[in-house]
């Protein structure tokens, strides 16, 4: 069964009664300071389970909270200590290349006991986040991100600002540790690797104490695997301000559920309408039901008058996509997956039927290729508008992450959409994004679905 847009909404339509998860180198300088990829044990699941073993930032889940003004450098030691090799990628952060984090085509993976210094000026206002680009499906999975806050210059009128990343924990219902198989078939050919429990900031039972009256801008991040989330408010109002990172021209309010993929970014403001002894709540909608994925508990009262529609955020410079109708056409099939119309594809050089793919324990493909090339898709020069016309020809969804750029999606009758760097696409869905290669290096292009691109779904622009 193909997985489509509109299921996926119409899945969180029906908002029930809210449930929650059942049982089941060198030293550092003053100027760099150091994070640590290193083993840990957090109380991920009630604490009548044991602790469950991570691989996190400093030991630690979730990761630290960066938060620094926009234009401000930001300098980081990452000393890794852990049993593989790794590498940081600041996602949807538009600095230089070799910043950029990702083993194997912008920098070597930083063996054990080595180190690596990042060092990059932050252009743009917003929320991002940080997160391991060397066996991304394991290390990722096993907890090794956080959060990158860039505050803008004047910080917008909100009472408080809070960061809720997003995700899914695939793990054993007695000992509440992680599932250890990371290339499960399943999962590869499937809808990626999906968890049994679901959590905010690490926790099954986010909660925060709030005011009646209140506005609060919520930094939603999906950091999962493969999870979609499907969100709605229930006693807040709210507008949605930003998609990874970049502000909208308006603010929307929130009238429908807000979908978001893998490595995706939303900014919400929300005023808190539930009275005083009473809850509000970020519910996750899904399978025709709704989860608390947040609760907000209303302890007071701050303001009971209905509050203005929020001015929008002040733009990040290099918003605009010109030069569409003169632009450089590009296309990209996507192929492959259980169910799908792949019969064969090129695989290190060469041409495999989709049963040898299978034995490969690889799956999908772009353009007739599984995984990295040794040409890119595209060779851009600087300052060259691009359109990419995508396809999705599987049966599942898949979240595109272009990095290093942002783009604009081309809707009917040439208007463009919300600037992004990840396009949820859902199987049999034609979208094309444009974009100003204004970045020189090589530049991934890949599937967030993590499982996806470990089994294929990786290509690669260079900018010149």
């Amino acid at each position: 069964m193909t997985h489509t847009r509109r299921a996926f909404i119409q899945s969180g339509l029906a908002m029930s009664a809210l449930s929650f998860f059942p049982k089941a180198g060198s030293a550092a300088t003053p100027e760099f300071q150091v994070m640590t990829a290193q083993s840990g044990a957090v109380q991920l699941a009630p604490p009548d389970y044991p602790k469950t073993e991570i691989w996190g930032y400093d030991g630690k889940f979730p990761g630290p909270v960066i938060r620094v003004r926009q234009g401000a450098r930001l300098q980081r030691r990452l000393v890794n200590k852990l049993p593989q090799a790794t590498s940081l990628h600041w996602h949807g952060v538009r600095i230089s290349n070799a910043m950029d984090g990702v083993a194997g085509l912008t920098q070597d993976a930083i063996p054990t006991g080595e180190t690596f210094d990042y060092d990059f000026a932050v252009p743009d206002a917003g929320t991002f986040w940080f997160h391991a680009h060397n066996r991304s499906v394991e290390q990722v999975a096993r907890g090794l991100y956080g959060a990158l806050i860039v505050e803008e210059p004047i910080a917008p009128d909100v009472d408080r600002d809070e960061v809720l990343i997003l995700d899914d924990w695939l793990l054993n219902p007695e000992t509440a540790q992680l599932d250890p198989d990371f290339e499960a078939v399943h999962d590869r050919s499937h809808a990626g690797r999906r968890g049994n429990f679901v959590a905010t900031n690490g926790s099954f039972n986010s909660t925060l104490n709030v005011s009646q009256g209140e506005r609060m801008r919520l930094r939603l991040i999906n950091a999962a695997n493969a999870r979609i989330f499907v969100l709605g408010l229930s006693g807040l109002k709210g507008w949605v301000m930003a998609f990874d990172g970049m502000p909208l021209v308006t603010p929307s309010e929130i009238s429908e559920p807000i979908i978001l993929g893998p490595g995706q970014r939303a900014d919400l403001f929300v005023d808190v309408i539930a009275d005083e002894g009473e809850s509000a709540h970020l519910v996750r909608l899904e399978d025709g039901q709704g989860f608390a994925q947040t609760e907000f508990r209303v302890t007071g009262t701050l303001a009971s008058a209905v509050r203005d529609v929020p001015q929008v955020l002040p733009p990040n410079p290099n918003m605009d996509v010109p030069g569409l109708e003169q632009a450089r056409r590009i296309r990209l099939n996507m192929e492959g997956g259980a169910m799908g119309n792949l019969d064969a594809a090129i695989l290190e050089g060469e041409r495999k039927t989709f049963r040898q793919l299978v034995d490969a324990n690889q799956f999908w493909a772009f353009n007739g290729t599984v995984g990295m090339t040794e040409k890119p898709l595209a060779s851009l020069s600087r300052g060259e508008t691009a359109r990419v016309e995508i396809y999705n020809d599987t049966s599942f969804p898949h979240a595109m992450h272009l990095h290093g750029m942002h783009f604009r999606e081309v809707l009917e009758g040439g208007e463009v959409g919300p600037l992004r760097d990840t396009l949820l696409m859902f199987g049999g869905e034609t979208r094309e994004i444009a974009f100003v290669a204004d970045n020189p290096g090589k530049w991934l292009f890949h599937c967030h679905m993590l499982s996806h691109a470990a089994s294929g779904m990786m290509t690669w622009l260079e900018v010149a």
